[in-house]
């Protein structure tokens, strides 16, 4: 960044006192060795580099395991990270997130807090005309600045701005709720002015017209907890018909859509600065390997029973054959777990696809066992509190297969490649918008879905019917939380949630970390914190 620095009144008095300057305001560059006060910004110095960094940094958030992407899993009724003896204790910071119990001070929440604002911040500078960015540089900037801030309005309520060309000394002006909203909404429509047309291909890692779309969908249908007032339903269905006419459609093969391989559902996706390795090994076992990765997995996440139960199947077991042919009634997108006949070390490793429960075994068929030598057998039984190590129902929804199931590949279980986008959730975002405007027919779209993901067609359809299926097919796409304010759900009771909390709607806001609220006297804590 480009940079030059002016000096004080004070000092500039002295200056001309003992006759360097004629006037109070001396201008130096940065380089200078001199005593300097506050950069003034003149832009950036490289727009290409700094949007690429910004990618970077906004992919790196998503990918990482713990803050971000567990404010919104781990805080709901999918997911938990339960403590396993001295295992996944970390001071009770998982627990408290699922329990909701966490307090101001956080770790996760002002880390989130930091890298949003911080993303935010730094697209406002490439944003800047000082900047010479180009058009389409400031429309995928725009992009990426709607983005990250309307994780800061779903999250807090409100966003922190500061221009780029503000002291680094002035304190951040708040916007509340609804003007938020409307900024994140201008930067959205200018993105999509400004972006090119992108359809299904590699080229989906960048911003595009469809991904902007997507965006808008998303920030509109969920725009009544932030205006008050009912979302332009019809803005949600023109938004994702854009989509649409881009080339986007649902897709066969639900976890081949999780490859590397360009399908017709991915809208974005990132690939830098991130693996997917986060995904694949936070809840397998320790004696879960691969060829590529004989350290086995963390042991740390696991899915509740009731959110299994979500899902058409056998309740105990989930096993199927090599090609992903089902052998206990089970949907599509439940999974399977390969049992001794189709485990194989070419083509899965003995891993599952989905949700794992029951025996595990080995990519050549044999039994595995934990590390007490007992077999390895996944329970629905979990406790929060005090696990042992094969307590708990594992998601598996990347597979160290890059090239999709029933295929030989060597596994490649830390690739880059995770979704952020896809047209499944577009689709379920349009069907919602014509439930709730009374238009169309949302029964006939979600059953397109479900036949598509070999699931039994729905003969009605209710809120618990629209946000259960986006449950099913969205789970650790980190959209629960969302999903579940939006219907009113986040605060119902489930498993190992603290009574005290359960109807308390104080929890669908995160509280504004104590440092914030230091340094920054324009920031007012959420209520009930």
């Amino acid at each position: 960044m480009k940079r030059t620095f002016k000096l004080n009144s004070i000092f500039a008095i002295m200056f001309a006192f003992i006759g360097f300057i004629s006037c109070t305001d001396l201008e130096l560059e940065a380089t200078d060795s001199v005593l300097q006060d506050t950069p003034i910004f003149d832009g950036v110095e490289d727009p290409t580099s700094s949007l690429t960094s910004l990618y970077q940094a906004t992919y790196g958030m998503i990918g990482d395991q713990a803050n971000w992407f567990a404010l919104n899993e781990v805080t709901t009724d999918e997911t938990l990270v339960p403590t396993r003896g001295t295992d996944w204790s970390d001071n009770g910071i998982w627990r408290s997130l699922h329990a909701h119990t966490w307090k101001q001070d956080h770790a996760f929440i002002l880390t989130v807090w930091n890298q949003l604002n911080g993303n935010a911040f730094r697209a406002t500078e490439l944003i800047d005309p000082l900047s010479n960015a180009t058009t389409q540089q400031v429309a995928e900037a725009k992009f990426l600045r709607a983005f990250n801030m309307y994780w800061v309005l779903d999250f807090w309520g409100i966003a922190p701005f500061r221009a780029a060309t503000d002291p680094g000394s002035s304190v951040p002006m708040v916007m509340d709720a609804a003007t938020t909203y409307a900024f994140i909404l201008q930067d959205i429509n200018d993105a999509i002015a400004g972006l090119p047309t992108v359809g299904p291909s590699a080229a989906t890692n960048r911003a595009s017209k469809a991904a902007a779309n997507y965006l808008k969908a998303k920030v509109v249908l969920n725009s009544e907890r932030y205006t008050g007032t009912t979302p332009n339903y019809n803005d949600v269905i023109t938004a994702v018909d854009a989509i649409t006419a881009d080339g986007f459609a649902l897709q066969t093969g639900y976890f081949d859509i999780f490859t590397a391989d360009v399908d017709t559902e991915t809208i974005w996706y990132a690939n830098e600065s991130l693996s997917i390795g986060n995904r694949i090994w936070n809840g397998l076992h320790y004696n879960h390997t691969t060829p590529n990765q004989g350290g086995g997995g963390w042991n740390g996440f696991s899915a509740l029973s009731e959110f299994y139960d979500l899902f058409e199947g056998d309740a105990n077991e989930n096993y199927g054959m090599a090609d992903g042919t089902p052998l206990n009634n089970q949907e599509e997108r439940r999974g399977f777990v390969p049992n001794a006949a189709s485990a194989d070390e070419t083509i899965n490793y003995g891993f599952t696809y989905g949700f794992v429960i029951g025996q595990q075994y080995d990519g050549d068929g044999s039994a595995l066992t934990d590390r007490s030598g007992n077999p390895l057998v996944m329970t629905r039984a979990i406790d929060l509190f005090n696990s042992d190590e094969a307590a708990g129902i594992r998601i598996q929804k990347y597979h160290p297969n890059p090239v999709g199931v029933g295929q030989v590949s060597a596994d490649d279980s830390f690739r880059g490649h995770e979704l952020l986008f896809r047209y499944a959730d577009a689709h379920l975002m349009k069907a919602e918008a014509m439930y709730r405007n009374g238009t169309g027919d949302p029964l006939t779209m979600v059953n397109d879905l479900r036949t598509i993901r070999n699931a039994s067609p729905l003969g009605s359809l209710s809120d618990s019917d629209l946000l259960d299926e986006r449950a099913r097919e969205l789970y650790v796409e980190f959209w629960r939380r969302n999903d579940m304010i939006r219907f009113g759900q986040f605060t119902r009771s489930w498993e190992w949630k603290d009574a005290a909390s359960v109807g308390d709607a104080k929890w669908n806001l995160f509280p504004i970390p104590l440092a914030a609220l230091v340094s920054n006297p324009n920031l007012v804590q959420n209520p009930g914190y």
